[in-house]
């Protein structure tokens, strides 16, 4: 069983690590990359040079650690306290309902449950547009896709309804492997049911915490670039502009391909860095960290 995943990560993670080379030539604009890999001169730092003086670059950085740092904050914890919520729970068949109602959207891609957001965005039929005017939070139609300002809401509020529910399962399960014996004996104690969660179930799971954010601190650079390309407009660029979609549109649609696999780099250079610094801070902090 663990093969499938070796060949895997071995097919689609290790074997495109040869095309890295690219980043240090000049292959922009080439029709064979194959080719470029092996014949290509070599330009060195060039392209990240070009990158760093980018008109765009404190744009594109600000947005991208902007983002994900909201969303680090905001959803993150989320998943943790939907978990402890739905393990609170005693009635079993409400709580399953409500499981699958929550995993549900995971199944979704981005593509139709963007479109579906978008079209309860529209301002003539959109029902979120007609709800904001009825409570008086806005005095006026309004495209909050065509917003910027809107744009970063939109996506932590939609990223949260679409992966609460999956984010919370490991969770779960680390939750249900916690002794009941230990909650009986807090009960007994005449702890309640915050008192209960606060010093057992919190320092039980906290394993699992830990593990977890730090992959997700090494992720600051990494967008959805699914979702952001649904929501992206001309008109909420300046605050959609991520360096995922960046790459996209200077990468493929006009074949710079080495100057965006130094962007790539780039941006990965900076997730090691900060995935090997979490890791020593946690350990240091909290004694334990990825491993």
């Amino acid at each position: 069983m663990a093969l499938c995943g070796i060949v895997f990560v071995l097919a689609f993670n290790y074997a495109p690590m040869f095309g890295i080379v690219i980043a240090f030539k000049k292959a922009d604009y080439s029709v064979n990359l194959m080719r470029s890999l092996t014949e290509a001169p070599w330009i060195g730092w060039d392209y990240f040079k070009e990158f760093i003086h980018d008109y765009q670059f404190r744009d594109i950085l600000l947005n991208t650690i902007g983002l994900n740092l909201l969303q680090l904050l905001i959803n993150f914890p989320a998943p943790i306290i939907f978990a402890i919520l739905i393990s609170e729970i005693a009635h079993k068949r409400f709580k399953k309902i409500v499981q699958s109602i929550t995993y549900f959207p995971h199944f979704i891609s981005w593509i139709v449950f963007g479109g579906i957001i978008i079209n309860m965005l529209s301002v003539e039929t959109g029902v979120i547009v007609s709800a904001l005017l009825k409570l008086g939070i806005i005095s006026e139609p309004v495209s909050l896709l065509g917003e910027p300002n809107a744009f970063w809401p939109l996506i932590i509020i939609t990223s949260i309804i679409k992966g609460l529910g999956w984010g919370s399962i490991i969770y779960l399960a680390a939750i249900t492997s916690i002794d009941p014996t230990l909650y009986e004996a807090a009960t007994i104690d005449g702890a309640g049911r915050f008192r209960r969660i606060w010093h057992i179930t919190l320092p039980s799971i906290s394993g699992t915490i830990i593990v977890f954010f730090l992959l997700s601190v090494s992720n600051l650079l990494n967008s959805s670039f699914d979702q952001l390309w649904v929501f992206q407009t001309p008109l909420n660029l300046e605050r959609s502009e991520v360096i995922d979609t960046f790459v996209y549109k200077i990468g493929i649609t006009q074949m710079r391909y080495s100057y965006t696999t130094a962007v790539g780099l780039f941006k990965s250079a900076v997730a090691l860095i900060l995935l090997v610094g979490g890791h020593l801070i946690s350990k240091k902090i909290a004694g334990r960290g990825i491993f």
